[in-house]
């Protein structure tokens, strides 16, 4: 893992967690740490799927960058580790009760749809050892990881369905997600 990356991306905890200590949370901490480790996994995911396209694009442009491969999995453990934590808070503020939770996921939408992208996230962090990929054959870890893309898009319809009022965030985030994706369909065509 790239040091430097996962110092960066990991540079928001402790920084929320002072926050927390000190008050800077505003009237309702829990909710607020749990929508901040919401927004840090959606955006790490979305630069996850970024490298790939980014490097092809150095590529095609005469220049040969690195650094985007290097990153990849750095930004993809710790977008599932925010994410754990998100759900983690949530689960806190919710308080104890398996049957509760179940039911709050059956009333609200947006809860389900963010548990099947933490779910379909578990089988990805599993299997992103160098290991993993000669155990399960390259050709089968790649299909598996690019589910990447679906709990982008299930991360990305969460956020929709879970904010109240202004919409722009989720709108820019699908709109990268958009973007991410035809430049994945054009580089499969253009094979």
């Amino acid at each position: 893992m790239a040091p430097s990356a996962t110092i960066g991306a990991l540079l928001p905890l402790p920084v929320m967690v002072y926050d927390a200590f000190t008050g800077q949370l505003g009237a309702n901490p829990l909710q607020r740490a749990e929508q901040q480790t919401g927004l840090l996994s959606l955006t790490l995911i979305l630069l996850s799927l970024a490298c790939t396209p980014l490097r092809l694009l150095a590529s095609r442009l005469g220049t040969r960058l690195l650094w985007p491969a290097r990153v990849r999995k750095t930004l993809g453990l710790t977008g599932a580790l925010y994410a754990l934590i998100h759900l983690g808070i949530y689960l806190l503020d919710r308080g104890p009760g398996l049957l509760d939770f179940l039911q709050d996921a059956l009333k609200r939408p947006y809860i389900t749809v963010g548990l099947t992208a933490f779910l379909l996230l578990i089988p990805l962090v599993l299997t992103s050892r160098k290991d993993s990929v000669r155990k399960m054959g390259f050709v089968r870890w790649q299909r598996l990881h690019r589910l990447t893309y679906l709990v982008g898009a299930l991360g990305v319809l969460h956020y929709w369905w879970s904010v109240k009022e202004d919409h722009t965030p989720p709108l820019i985030a699908a709109g990268i997600l958009l973007v991410l994706f035809a430049l994945r369909f054009v580089k499969k065509r253009s094979r």
